[in-house]
């Protein structure tokens, strides 16, 4: 029987608990891709929120400094200059107020990959099947030889080793 063929059963078990871990493991390319799919999502989704803050706030710095804006939303709430006359129509419909997009809430999606006990597991099982596997082909093949109890004869005159008196 080799050693070396029960070591390789070994190194398969590893080398499937590494590729499990790296490919569909916590921190592996699976997961890896699903972060940089989420990442794209939110930065754009963080772009469209900051083009409305831009919006915001260049409508906020024209109602301060502007004071034609000042008077078209004054208009908009019924104010009027000293020396302006208001007309009200009936049967008109009155403008609704003006709504503010702030945008949508993007809500985070948890990924998903293969925990670290399954990796091990896999590697275990695959290791020990296949020692179990190289076993028996080892017994099936190879079965195992029966000693025989050789007794060697030496021809000749024994000599002994005995004390003298």
């Amino acid at each position: 029987m080799n050693s070396a063929k029960y070591l390789f059963s070994l190194l398969a078990g590893l080398l499937v608990y590494v590729f499990l871990s790296v490919i569909y493991g916590q921190n592996g390319v699976f997961a890896l891709r699903q972060l940089e799919s989420q990442k794209r999502i939110i930065s754009a989704h963080m772009q469209e929120v900051q083009n409305i803050n831009d919006d915001l706030n260049l409508e906020r710095t024209a109602i301060r400094d502007d004071a034609d804006v000042i008077a078209a939303y004054a208009r908009k709430m019924d104010y009027i200059f000293d020396d302006e006359k208001i007309v009200k129509i009936k049967g008109l419909v009155v403008s609704e107020p003006a709504m503010y997009d702030t945008g949508t809430v993007l809500k985070s999606v948890p990924v998903e990959f293969l925990s670290e006990w399954y990796c091990k597991c896999a590697g275990l099982v695959v290791g020990i099947l296949l020692f179990v596997a190289l076993l028996l082909f080892d017994i099936s093949y190879f079965p195992p030889k029966k000693k025989r109890f050789h007794t060697e004869t030496v021809e000749g005159i024994p000599i002994y080793d005995v004390a003298q008196v």
